[in-house]
């Protein structure tokens, strides 16, 4: 059965439900998670300090592999908030599932795994990379090293690009997410549907949701790593 989300219109205009509040349920997540890691920091990190200083210096390991030394800690607050939000987005929806039935509208998803939420942040990582490019280069030096080199006759294809980088990186992370929960949904159907079923649903459910924490982990890993890759082509050209 199709799944639907919860709606609700103001002014005329339809929102999806579902996807605000778990938004708004991510962001709250990650504050926490960052606010109570970072309570009582001490010189020698143990138990939940070591967890946020892993993952931080996870990051900027993916920053500085992208961009110059220097520049590491212009864009490692940015990477960390791309990487902590799309991380718990990406894991959200493997925990529980709550449906209102007959319709089966799902009140509990992943916002990941909603094309518009990964659009979104895909367009808005291609703009930002688009903003540092012509903060650091100014406008003219930015437009000529960006699309007009190594020759004027490829900026059609630049511009096409840019388009096209938006889809790629938001369809990928869409994609590996929602198929991963509509997975997890029909082994549970499965289970539900007969006791002798139940058993065979049952390692079936716990295998397919590890791996799609795993899946979620490496996701959130390629789009942090793609957006710093973008960052990276659009201030460093100046140098070519």
């Amino acid at each position: 059965m199709e799944e639907q989300s919860w709606l609700f219109t103001i002014g005329g205009i339809t929102f999806d439900g579902t996807v605000v509040i778990m938004t708004v349920l991510t962001c709250l997540l990650v504050f926490a998670i960052v606010y109570f890691c970072s309570r009582n920091l001490q010189m020698k990190p143990k138990g939940k300090q070591n967890v946020l200083e892993y993952i931080i210096d996870f990051v900027r390991g993916i920053v500085s592999d992208n961009v110059q030394k220097k520049e590491v800690a212009q864009y490692h607050l940015l990477a960390f908030t791309f990487f902590m939000f799309i991380l718990v987005s990406n894991l959200l929806g493997l925990v529980i599932k709550i449906t209102i039935l007959p319709d089966d509208v799902t009140l509990w998803k992943s916002p990941t795994a909603d094309p518009l939420v990964t659009l979104t942040l895909a367009l808005t990582a291609i703009v930002l990379s688009n903003y540092y490019g012509i903060r650091k280069q100014g406008i003219k030096n930015y437009f000529v090293n960006s699309f007009m080199k190594p020759t004027a006759i490829l900026l059609p294809i630049k511009l096409i690009e840019e388009f096209t980088n938006v889809l790629t990186l938001g369809l990928r992370l869409y994609g590996n997410i929602f198929a991963g929960e509509v997975l997890l949904s029909l082994i549970a159907n499965l289970g539900a549907s007969s006791p002798t079923k139940f058993i065979l649903a049952l390692p079936l459910e716990v295998i397919w949701q590890t791996f799609s924490l795993f899946i979620g982990a490496v996701q959130a890993f390629i789009f942090v790593t793609l957006m710093m890759v973008y960052i990276s082509h659009k201030v460093e050209t100046e140098e070519h």
